[in-house]
């Protein structure tokens, strides 16, 4: 079993014999004679915990403590203070610090601190795998899916959060936009301070501008004292324009000038001050066709999009549906008090065949809907709504045209791709709108399934998946 690693900084080398006496024989231990000693100590190697003495030369017990925790967040860190000192402990505590323990102290009391410290070290850790192990490589931060599409996006998401640059999520309503936005906040240098959420088609137009920008006392009718805006609140951290293209053009425009300068200035005030925000954007609307129109700002555009990112829709996922679904009915259970319903898997086939035009967000809605209304303690197929039912019969009626020798999934979409290209003489752009998938979703699945021009529909060979 590997030991424990421990450092202890203190000036007084007899404090350094007594830890070495009450952790030595368990512990691997380190000791650092002055706060010099132990920064540099610090800087090449994680300890488990750090007990460092608040006053000594070199350093300060404040430096240590600012040091790991820069370096090394999950180390924990232990403060001996002399009694005079107890209260910088405790602010100590408030920066990060696990306890503090006053000297003179007993050797015994010494070590019980030190074991908590390195269980809640444990415990933190076993957090964190755990969390990870759950999540694996089929999530990102609350987002669910382990198909093509969604692990694409993934790896955008991360790379985004690395960045400190603006980020515009396109995709249809109900694809997790806001999911999306709160993923790259949440693991990007801001996830400390405020992420700030706003659906701009929800903003009066009359007030839109100040809402964002805050305003002046007496600014306008009704500003009766000073009011900072969003950017305000989301100083340092994230501000989440959803629905971005509902915004008027006037505010389009000082927006632009916020992204490029760096500054705002208040409805009612001549003198703009700094702010450090970062802005992800979202839309479902196409901003090249409102470019067009003139109803977007193509300068605002560019500004916004510099990372760009579709989310897809659920009708391009549907492997990604059973899991969704049985998410949203954990969710559901929990939420209306239900723990003992169940939702067979066997009508986890029924969602798979439906188009979901409201995407994740109506696949949730259903979901709760069965879990309110079921009066049993199971789901059955007289539950579902009907557009569900009848959505399995479609697929049932397209079986009679197949072999019916256990012909999969897989090898029906394979059939109906195939008769697509073939309606359209292998154009795969029409091939794709008839199907309602992007072209990118479509050329991938020609991949998956080998899909080749000589190869006809209902062809035995063709049908091989």
């Amino acid at each position: 079993m590997n030991r424990a690693s421990v450092l202890v900084v203190d000036d007084k080398e007899n404090m350094l014999k007594l830890f070495a006496k009450i952790l030595g024989e368990e512990h691997n231990l380190s000791t650092a004679g002055d706060g010099s000693k132990a920064l540099a100590l610090i800087a090449e190697h994680e300890y488990d915990v750090v007990v460092t003495d608040l006053k000594m030369p070199g350093a300060s017990g404040f430096t240590v403590l600012e040091s790991v925790k820069a370096r090394w967040p999950e180390t924990e860190v232990v403060l001996m203070t002399a009694y005079g000192s107890v209260p910088d402990a405790v602010e100590a505590i408030k920066q990060g610090a696990y306890d503090y323990i006053q000297k003179p102290f007993d050797p015994d009391a010494a070590a019980l601190v030190v074991a908590r410290a390195l269980e809640r070290r444990r415990l933190r850790a076993q957090t964190v795998s755990l969390r990870k192990e759950l999540e694996g490589v089929n999530s990102f931060h609350n987002m669910i899916g382990k198909s093509p599409p969604m692990h694409e996006v993934y790896g955008l998401l991360e790379r985004a959060a690395g960045l400190d640059v603006t980020v515009l999520l396109t995709g249809e309503t109900g694809t997790g936009k806001e999911l999306a936005a709160r993923a790259v906040h949440y693991h990007s240098e801001r996830k400390h301070n405020r992420f700030v959420p706003v659906n701009c088609g929800a903003l009066p137009s009359e007030l839109v501008e100040s809402e964002l920008f805050g305003h002046a006392k007496g600014a306008f009718t009704g500003a009766s004292a000073t009011k900072p805006g969003l950017f305000e609140e989301a100083n340092r951290g994230t501000l989440f324009l959803d629905e971005v293209g509902e915004l008027p053009l006037p505010v389009q425009v000082k927006l632009n000038r916020a992204l490029q300068d760096k500054e705002i200035r208040r409805v009612g005030e001549n003198t703009p001050f700094s702010v450090d925000v970062r802005i992800i954007a979202a839309t479902h609307r196409n901003l090249q066709a409102m470019i067009e129109d003139g109803a977007f700002r193509e300068d605002l555009y560019y500004r916004l999009a510099v990372i760009p990112l579709d989310l897809p829709p659920l009708r391009e996922r549907p492997e990604d549906i059973p899991e969704l679904a049985e998410r949203f009915f954990l969710k559901a259970k929990e939420k209306h008090g239900r723990p003992d319903l169940t939702l067979p898997a066997s009508l986890l086939a029924h969602f798979g065949g439906y188009r979901w035009p409201g995407n994740i967000r109506e696949l949730e809605n259903v979901i709760e809907r069965l879990v309110v209304l079921t009066r049993g303690n199971e789901i059955t197929l007289n539950n579902l709504p009907e557009f569900l039912r009848r959505e399995r019969g479609v697929l049932e009626e397209l079986r009679l045209d197949l072999p019916p020798q256990g012909i999969s999934l897989d090898a029906i979409e394979k059939e109906l791709i195939l008769r697509a290209l073939k309606k359209f003489d292998w154009n795969q752009t029409q091939a794709a709108r008839y199907l309602d998938l992007s072209r990118k979703t479509l050329i991938y699945r020609m991949e998956k399934y080998d899909i080749r021009r000589e190869q006809e529909p209902g062809d035995p060979a063709a049908l091989q998946s």
